[in-house]
């Protein structure tokens, strides 16, 4: 970890300048992002994460009383609370994620008391990149850890998930919490959500950097992406997948386009587009995984340009400035005519509708590919965010406290 010492002084010296107390504890949980299949949760799918050398640190330290009190160091943001007392405040913002899990504890039966937190990230949680979700699961093993809760790795989940469904009002997002507390440095990490379980994928692709952008445009959604999480549209989708013992899961959707047209005929076409799109990001994910798995490249980045062509196209959560930034990764491969075996990749990630994407270049082309960020400043006029990211452990206490 790059400059560790100067960041564990600097955490600490956070930490007893707000409370005049040294932490107890020092936990870290990483940021993170989807490659593909983020938005297929609800219709049982898999997603494909990366935990990222983006980290969110927290120190804990115990009080005598049952106040709490929050400090985010780099926004200079204090916030307070009781833990019997626990309530959402819209205006606490990103103290709302810390409170979530005190309540996940409490209202789990575990015994705890008050705490002096303080949150330490240098990319904030407004970028996206998980870390939000960071912020949540490194406090959920900072608390354990203090307050010695005997609680495993399968009911600290659970403690985030009373936290985000009772506390934060939120859908529960498995994959994010999943590679957040289980990642595991050099792999990717599949969640299955329909058996709420992941597995790990080495990822080695030699002379490959992964970056990932934070191009600062405005999220504006143009539709409700939950309009579509619903049972009826579950069930025609399921109406179209087929047993297939020998691809990864076991299943897959059937290509039958008479068969596909006459199931989703009911639904409008902006419904069947949205519906059409899952099932092609099925596809993709699987490719995706077997490219990884295999080291197969070319796999690999085909199955991750398709699925942005998806979510432009058919699902709608693109934006012009984004796609002019993939476009120009598009335009490093050195021969576009033979596009089938791309040496570069890049698709949106998260949320959609503006801020961030990834790419995967060749390492002689990271310098290329800033230059056009460059461009697109000049043109668009946002401030770009880019990071070199590579694959990295989950969620741990520090136990080398200064």
């Amino acid at each position: 970890m790059r400059g560790y010492p100067n960041t564990m002084k600097a955490i600490n010296d956070a930490h007893f300048q707000e409370y005049e107390v040294k932490p107890e504890i020092v936990s870290t949980a990483p940021g993170r992002f989807h490659l593909i299949g983020e938005h297929s949760w609800f219709f049982k799918d898999k997603t494909l994460s990366m935990a990222i050398n983006i980290p969110v640190y927290v120190s804990v330290s115990k009080r005598e009383d049952s106040a709490l009190k929050f400090y985010f160091h780099q926004l200079a943001d204090r916030k307070k609370a009781n833990i019997n007392s626990l309530k959402y405040k819209k205006e606490d913002k990103w103290a709302n994620a810390v409170k979530a899990i005190v309540y996940g504890f409490t209202s789990g039966g575990f015994t705890l008391g008050g705490m002096d937190i303080t949150i330490y990230a240098e990319v904030l949680p407004s970028a996206g990149f998980g870390i939000t979700t960071a912020i949540k699961v490194a406090c959920a093993v900072a608390i354990r850890k203090v307050y010695d809760v005997p609680c495993s790795d399968m009911e600290l989940l659970q403690v985030v998930e009373r936290g985000n469904r009772r506390f934060l009002q939120t859908n529960n997002y498995i994959a994010d919490t999943y590679t957040a507390l289980f990642a595991k440095k050099g792999n990717l990490l599949v969640t299955d959500h329909s058996k709420n379980a992941w597995e790990y994928v080495p990822f080695d692709f030699k002379n490959k950097k992964i970056l990932l952008t934070d191009t600062n445009v405005p999220r504006v959604s143009v539709w409700n992406e939950e309009t579509l999480f619903e049972p009826q549209y579950a069930l025609l989708l399921g109406d179209l997948r087929e047993h297939k013992p020998n691809v990864f899961g076991k299943w897959q959707y059937i290509n039958n386009v008479t068969d596909i047209n006459e199931t989703l005929s009911a639904v409008s076409e902006d419904t069947r587009r949205k519906l059409l799109c899952i099932m092609r990001e099925h596809g993709d994910v699987l490719d995706a995984i077997d490219g990884v798995s295999k080291g197969d490249f070319y796999k690999f980045a085909r199955s991750v340009n398709h699925s942005h062509e998806s979510m432009r196209d058919l699902y709608n959560i693109s934006c012009p400035e984004i796609d002019w930034i993939l476009k120009r990764v598009g335009e490093l491969e050195p021969n576009l005519e033979m596009i089938t075996n791309p040496v570069t990749c890049g698709r949106i990630t998260g949320k959609g509708f503006g801020r961030c994407l990834y790419s995967v270049v060749r390492e002689s082309d990271v310098e290329n590919f800033k230059k056009k960020l460059v461009e697109f400043e000049k043109i668009f006029g946002f401030k770009t965010a880019c990071y070199e990211v590579e694959a990295s452990d989950g969620a741990r206490v520090l136990n080398e406290l200064i």
